[in-house]
């Protein structure tokens, strides 16, 4: 009965219910932004600028058989997904820091001691 009941209390703890949850939202926006780089960046700006340099299709480059080609398609959708969570992260800071930037009014109890303390001096 021990162990059942460590365990309950484990996951019943908010980290690991929080940690669940952001599983869950990470692999929703990760399809999000694997169909913005499929969908919206390859079309757009990467086939051009592949075919510019006469590698229309690069998920099919295969030199010597190594599959070359989806290695290199991994890298570019890795940096996307990591610049649009940078970004999403840099914002989210800016908006904690305009939160802080607001100093809380100090208590009165904190004042009275102040006072008090200030007339002992005199």
């Amino acid at each position: 009965m021990g162990l059942l009941k460590e365990f309950k209390e484990f996951a019943a703890k908010g980290n690991v219910v929080e940690l669940a949850v952001a599983v869950i939202i990470g692999g929703a926006f990760g399809k999000i932004v694997n169909s913005l780089v499929e969908d919206i960046i390859t079309p757009v700006i990467l086939k051009p600028a592949l075919e510019a340099a006469g590698a229309a299709n690069i998920e099919t480059w295969s030199p010597g058989g190594v599959l070359l080609g989806k290695f290199i398609a991994a890298i570019l959708s890795f940096i996307v997904i990591a610049f649009v969570l940078f970004l999403i992260i840099k914002a989210m800071n800016s908006m904690k820091k305009k939160e802080q930037a607001a100093a809380p009014a100090t208590p009165e109890e904190i004042l009275l001691l102040r006072e008090i303390r200030d007339s002992l001096k005199k």
